[in-house]
């Protein structure tokens, strides 16, 4: 009865929330990611956007008029970026090409002057660097097909030029043919909830018959070199319609970079009637190549990772059970005389409490590693759900960095109490307090500034704006600092983590050991790194190859795996340590499954070496393993956390259940 009653409870739950979010008529609800469905009348101009241009070669984003392109008639105007893009380096600007709804058309847009030597320079270094053009259409990045290997492989963006092999010249893209794909929507009883950039919404029954008419639901492009005459079209305007052409396969009738040449852009648009509706339209975007490997490599990670963790669980609680079980039915006499005769974790009972070295640093770390694990978990579950969607660019690091901020409060609370307990006071929390706030964003802001220096050296877009940096800083001091403080006077007030045994005033001496323990710590990190090493090289290839990532489920359930066996490692290793009378078991419990780490940036330098061979000149392997040592520090410190908070509490446990004189 209790069952039902829960089971009805909750149902009525569900359904009012539905009621208050779907009111107040009865409609069929779906999720799009993304912004807000457009639809356009027949003729109605339709404007691109152009993005940063970018390679997987040298990971330098420039901005689109850095090269010279056409622009716009009304002058350069940047759209509105949120923090996330602009850390990212994207940059977003408004362009010359316009199309007019299910009107095909050829358009001349601009002959430029006479190319200089810098301009020739600048365009044949981004060709042969590989440098991609990225242009937006109703949110949607242009996507193309290219035939390799007698495989269809799907780029988004398209070249600045070619080199053809069997030429020394370069040529540049100055024909572009557009398939903008459209499906004619009525507004038939439809509530639509949208969520990205223009927030969230629905829309109305008195919205559907203006929402009624053409949707844009893909966005392809067919890149062209074509020579054309100079003198002829710089008779024509912006906008003129010019005869259609094919894209020439002979390379005389392409456009060559070479000084003194004067360059005409101009471009097709043909609409395509398509059955593919909005809601599904970034499904084309987000396929996922070698998606059966994938799936494959995962499982059988879950399944060796389940397998292996169950039998040292399983081992692990039969041990301490025994041994429990025989020291609480000895008399006193018998356990005098079995510790005289025994070792193991009994004997250091009068030490396993001892404060440990550097203690300050360890309160701190655990305080930073609370509050990354806690970001990563609610970001990655939100992703999960739908809520970060793609389609609204830099929203993913923007809420991390939001989370992060909120989470300060957690961190400083966690690391004063655990500061409290080992010192049995509560002097100094404001030091440990301001230590949480600042040794985690100082680590990345120290490596962000010596990148940064780069970038700025190499005029690139992905470069900090100085007025970022104050933004960045003012978050930090106005929001962080506050909240972890605040944090850390709570944890003042919080009851205090009592040890369940006294702490011998002479410390006990540690037997010798044939090999150091340090060894068994960094071994240790291999099996968490089992679980992890999958995934991450999904990771990177959309960070440094241009990749969609979009399987935050299978994230999800790599991450809840990874805590499992991150808190198993390092209780088992901690039980080890105490086994062979080591009661300095604190830093080795954090590093234990801290220790991943390590594997994690010794694959990416693995991952820079054979994967990315690509990436070309100092800058960017110097970039490239920058960043990797930013996430290297964050899994150290989110990874170390848990094992330590789950050895210690299980280190509590095992003395509080033995009964000490």
């Amino acid at each position: 009865m209790a069952s039902s009653s829960t089971l009805k409870m909750t149902s009525l739950m569900h359904w009012a929330f539905l009621s208050m979010v779907l009111f107040p008529c009865v409609c069929n609800g779906f999720y799009l990611p993304g912004s807000y469905m457009h639809t356009y009348s027949t003729g109605e101009a339709i404007l691109a956007k152009v993005n940063s241009l970018t390679s997987i070669e040298t990971e330098l984003p420039f901005n689109y008029y850095s090269l010279p392109y056409c622009e716009p008639s009304g002058g350069i105007k940047k759209s509105a970026e949120n923090l996330g893009e602009l850390l990212m380096g994207d940059q977003i600007d408004n362009s010359p090409y316009r199309f007019q709804m299910n009107i095909n058309e050829s358009v001349f847009l601009c002959t430029t002057k006479a190319l200089n030597e810098h301009e020739v320079k600048l365009l044949k270094q981004r060709t042969r660097d590989l440098y991609q053009v990225n242009m937006i259409l109703d949110n949607l990045p242009a996507m193309r097909f290219a035939k390799q290997n007698g495989v269809n492989i799907q780029w988004t963006g398209f070249p600045v030029g070619y080199s053809p092999p069997q030429s020394n010249e370069d040529y540049i893209i100055n024909h572009l043919k557009f398939s903008v794909l459209v499906h004619e929507y009525e507004g038939s009883g439809v509530e639509i909830i949208g969520t990205g950039e223009e927030g969230m919404g629905v829309i109305s029954e008195a919205d559907k018959k203006k929402a009624s008419g053409f949707e844009i639901v893909g966005f392809e492009v067919v890149p062209c070199s074509v020579k054309r005459d100079p003198e002829a079209m710089s008779k024509l305007r912006m906008y003129d319609k010019v005869a259609p052409i094919s894209c020439p396969l002979e390379l005389e009738k392409s456009q060559i970079i070479r000084e003194q040449e004067r360059i005409t852009f101009t471009y097709d648009v043909e609409f395509v009637k398509s059955n593919t509706r909005w809601p599904s339209r970034w499904d084309a975007y987000l396929k996922m190549e070698g998606a059966r490997v994938h799936w494959f490599s995962i499982l059988n990670s879950l399944m060796v990772i389940f397998f292996l963790a169950g039998i040292v669980f399983v081992i692990f609680l039969r041990t301490v059970r025994r041994d429990l079980t025989r020291y609480e039915e000895l008399d006193k006499e018998s356990q005098a005389q079995m510790n005289e005769e025994l070792s193991g974790w009994k004997l250091v009972v009068g030490d396993v409490f001892r404060e440990p070295n550097c203690s300050k640093l360890l309160c701190v770390m655990v305080g930073d590693g609370v509050q990354i694990t806690g970001m990563a978990v609610v970001t990655i579950v939100f992703a999960a759900l739908g809520f970060m969607s793609p389609a609204s660019r830099g929203m993913l690091l923007t809420g991390m960095i939001i989370l992060y901020l909120v989470l300060g409060i957690i961190a400083g609370y966690v690391g004063v109490r655990l500061w409290r307990t080992i010192k049995g006071t509560s002097e100094g929390w404001r030091s440990v307090s301001w230590s949480v706030a600042c040794f985690f964003p100082g680590i990345v802001f120290i490596i962000l500034t010596a990148l940064n220096f780069i970038l700025w050296g190499s005029k690139s877009t992905g470069a900090i704006p100085i007025s970022l940096y104050f933004i960045l800083l003012s978050l930090w001091f106005c929001i962080s600092v506050p909240l972890t403080l605040l944090g850390g006077f709570l944890g003042t007030r919080a009851e205090a983590i009592q040890y369940p045994v006294r702490t011998n005033q002479i410390p006990r001496e540690i037997p010798a050991r044939k090999y150091p323990s340090w060894l068994l710590v960094l071994g240790a990190g291999t099996l968490p790194f089992g679980t992890l090493f999958i995934e991450l090289f999904f990771i990177l290839s959309s960070i440094w190859l241009g990749r969609f990532y979009y399987v935050f489920g299978f994230l999800l359930v790599v991450l809840s795996l990874l805590v499992t066996v991150c808190a198993e490692v390092s209780v088992v290793l901690t039980y080890m340590h105490l086994c062979v009378e080591d009661w300095q078991w604190w830093w080795k419990a954090f590093f234990a499954s801290g220790s991943v780490a390590l594997y994690v940036f010794l694959y990416s330098i693995n991952y820079l070496v054979f994967d990315l061979r690509s990436l070309s000149g100092p800058v960017s392997a110097i970039l490239y393993l920058g960043y990797s040592l930013i996430m290297a520090v964050a899994i150290m410190l989110s990874t170390g956390t848990i094992g330590f908070l789950m050895s210690f509490y299980f280190v509590h446990y095992l003395f509080s259940s033995v009964k000490i004189d």
